[in-house]
């Protein structure tokens, strides 16, 4: 039996395409998917994005790739990551397209050349003529969601560099820029994070229309009843200072609830509850609310509790803590809805 319920909504991940469209005009919106998109489940968030609109898929590598070719044969699909020459010929089979950096553009793969604006990691450094086999022009924004200045500057390079090209696709927007910078918007937008209905400013996603695709579910395993001066869980970071009703709930930072998660909130048989002790490999302890008990619904993720309120307790972003959420079958079972 798995431990945990891993729900994905696929009409959230819908709506959200939806809602980035609605911001864009003429330009296209290209899903990202990459991480079995952000671990949603690739095939599915592709297939639902698609279906709302969504013109084109952006992967890491060409193993995502390929195994999102067979789940969708006629989509189109970026790599946005390095690609080994001994990878072209899969590239050229299964119909896919190139981000590079350097070099001459491979026969039979179309190409997107990717110039460095200031993330100072992929990219070339200054913009040659293309070559016959580039289809696009592209850059990578390294602080749309905080920094409106350096945004600003990045834009105005790209858009430097790549004027005298009109003909070629220009596409530099990730989330945060499709949301809060128009004039970025271009031919293409590559949106991820905001696809899944988590901010990419760290902040509640309605605050920007967007619906949260991700629920996380589990159960009260074990009930039982601290005395005062009693512990729960390694190092004793939790003792109780009088009788405590705690309940123990099979998920831990195996599962993808991370270690540095003590004091996070979840909800129990529909209350706020908080984490307490210290996180282990398969379990946390939870303050159980007063009409809680065994066999009582433990909510992770979802009914008000947001990814990004995790993310800020963990010190980390919720790209990172939804990407460690462990779905397999001798876990957490992943399933999509559609409501």
């Amino acid at each position: 039996m798995p431990r945990s319920l891993v729900i994905v909504d696929l009409a959230a991940i819908r709506h959200n395409v939806g809602v980035l469209r609605a911001q864009l005009g003429r330009a296209e919106l290209w899903a990202v998917v990459k991480a079995d998109a952000y671990g949603h489940g690739a095939a599915e968030v592709a297939r639902a994005a698609v279906d709302a609109g969504a013109t084109a898929l952006g992967v890491a590598t060409v193993g995502e790739a390929a195994e999102l070719r067979r789940a969708l044969p006629s989509a189109r699909i970026l790599v946005l990551g390095p690609v080994e020459r001994r990878e072209l010929d899969d590239m050229r089979a299964a119909r896919l397209e190139l981000c590079a950096s350097e070099g001459a553009p491979p026969e039979g793969v179309p190409v997107h050349l990717k110039l460095d604006t200031g993330m100072g990691r992929w990219g070339l450094s200054e913009l040659a003529p293309p070559d016959t086999g580039v289809v696009g022009l592209m850059s990578h924004f390294a602080s749309a969601d905080e920094d409106a200045a350096f945004t600003e500057l990045q834009l105005e390079r790209f858009l430097a560099a790549t004027a005298p090209y009109p003909h070629l696709t220009r596409h530099i927007a990730n989330s945060a820029a499709t949301l809060r910078y128009p004039a970025s918007h271009l031919n293409a937008v590559r949106c991820g994070i905001a696809v899944y209905g988590i901010s990419p400013f760290g902040t509640d996603p309605a605050d920007d229309g967007l619906r949260p695709a991700l629920r996380w579910e589990s159960t009260v395993a074990l009930a039982k009843t601290l005395a005062a001066g009693e512990s729960t869980g390694y190092g004793r970071r939790f003792v109780a200072s009088e009788p405590t009703r705690i309940g123990i709930v099979p998920v831990g930072y195996a599962d993808g609830f991370r270690r540095d998660m003590t004091g996070a909130e979840v909800v129990v048989a529909g209350e706020r509850a908080r984490v307490v002790g210290t996180v282990s490999m398969d379990a946390i302890a939870v303050a159980l609310p007063a009409a809680a008990g065994e066999g009582d619904a433990v909510t992770l993720l979802g009914d008000g509790v947001l990814i990004e309120e995790h993310a800020r307790l963990s010190g980390t972003i919720p790209y990172e803590t939804a990407c460690g959420i462990v779905s397999r079958a001798t876990r957490s079972e992943r399933v999509f809805v559609d409501e």
